[in-house]
């Protein structure tokens, strides 16, 4: 069976239109490359305008349904770049505007998602008080609450409102008392409601609160993934190539070996691990004996293994959790706790790792392979 040729393939992509520049992508110059494969498979690589593109799965859909159809294409995998600046200022010109439309995260200089193989680690307690300190050290963040069936964002950061939309129907974000910018499904559901959705409806909500929420200008956004390796995680790792990971693991042996299942998915999608948190790292006593209840070096082992730092090991602390459920995070309300030292090491160790400058989105493979999107869960935005 013949192969389609490059120029059938950009004929057909001449039907995908750019919903806000109005136009095609091959006009437009946004068709990096098209790599046929002797197996049928059609490789295509879009150049985004910006590394936060809201409508990138419309490109991943648009693109795969004008190229399936034809003859001896067996499969489609649309990957993503950025355009240049060079590129852009041509753009531009050849549009006659001084500037090109700007995504959701276009703003957001680092995308961090807090992980843990397995509940019970403390990991939205890590994500709460890490974005609380990076915040506190000059740095605005933001915490999206992506543990959609286990919500515990909003009370740990003390917010719970009602979100309003923007005249340019964008949800506006809650702001904790410490400044965290702060967006969960707990915010639309009434009375701390379970939620109860199949795979795309997880899809759509964590696409919605990635595209349209005015998380504006913040230095850091940390995402709270669920525990594992469930359909919210591959759908943060196939929307958000550009994003890190931390893993957050006990110091005991079990837990740190099913950590490495979600460090493991990272790497599938060649997502930078930035480092190791160990929680529940020891228990001191007011008169000093330690006591090493979740056992001793999980940490390490793990941070060892991965080849990658330990950020901070944070000494179980009933005061982490007192503060949690009180909505006031430790590293605030008591910054000279251990558990606050240790937390605040790690936040400048992510400080210390990241750029500072907007991220290039790199190209990724299979992207058009993200489980579809049907319904729209959250009613704020109709």
């Amino acid at each position: 069976m013949a192969l389609p040729t490059n120029d059938q393939i950009t004929e057909k992509l001449r039907a995908v239109i750019d919903p806000e520049l109005r136009k095609n992508i091959v006009e437009l110059g946004m068709v990096r490359s098209i790599d046929v494969q002797e197996s049928g498979r059609v490789e295509v690589i879009v150049s985004l305008t910006t590394a936060g593109c809201p409508i990138r799965s419309h490109f991943e859909q648009a693109v795969a349904q004008q190229i399936v159809p034809l003859e001896g294409v067996t499969s489609v995998g649309v990957g993503f770049d950025v355009l240049s600046d060079d590129e852009k200022g041509t753009l531009q010109q050849s549009l006659g505007r001084g500037k090109l439309p700007q995504g959701a995260l276009a703003k957001v200089k680092n995308v961090i998602c807090v992980s843990s193989g397995k509940g019970g680690v403390g990991k939205s307690t890590m994500t709460a008080n890490l974005a609380a300190a990076l915040t506190a050290e000059g740095h605005p963040s933001g915490a999206l609450d992506c543990d959609v069936y286990g919500y515990s964002i909003p009370r740990m950061l003390g917010v719970n409102d009602k979100p309003e939309v923007n005249g340019e129907r964008k949800i506006l974000p809650l702001e904790s008392a410490g400044g965290v910018k702060v967006m969960s499904i707990g915010f639309f559901v009434e009375d701390n409601s379970a939620v109860v959705w199949r795979g795309p409806m997880l899809h759509k909500a964590i696409q919605q609160f990635l595209e349209d929420v005015a998380w504006d200008e913040l230095e850091y956004l940390l995402l709270d993934l669920p525990p594992g390796t469930g359909d919210v995680s591959m759908t943060l790792a196939q929307l958000l190539p550009q994003a890190k990971f931390i893993v957050v693991t006990t110091p005991q042996p079990a837990a740190q070996s099913v950590a490495r299942r979600g460090a493991q998915m990272a790497a599938k999608f060649d997502l930078e691990i930035l480092g190791v948190i160990e929680n529940m790292s020891g228990f001191t006593t007011p008169d000093g004996e330690r006591f090493t209840i979740f056992g001793e070096g999980g940490g390490q082992l793990l941070s060892d293994e991965l080849d990658v730092p330990l950020l901070g090991k944070v000494p179980l602390s009933e005061a982490l959790r007192e503060h949690a459920d009180s909505g006031s995070p430790l590293v605030t309300a008591e910054p000279d706790a251990p558990a606050s030292q240790a937390i605040r090491q790690a936040a400048r160790g992510i400080i210390a790792m990241t750029p500072q400058e907007l991220p290039v989105l790199q190209a990724v493979p299979n992207a058009a392979e993200a489980p579809p999107v049907s319904g729209t869960p959250l009613p704020v935005v109709q």
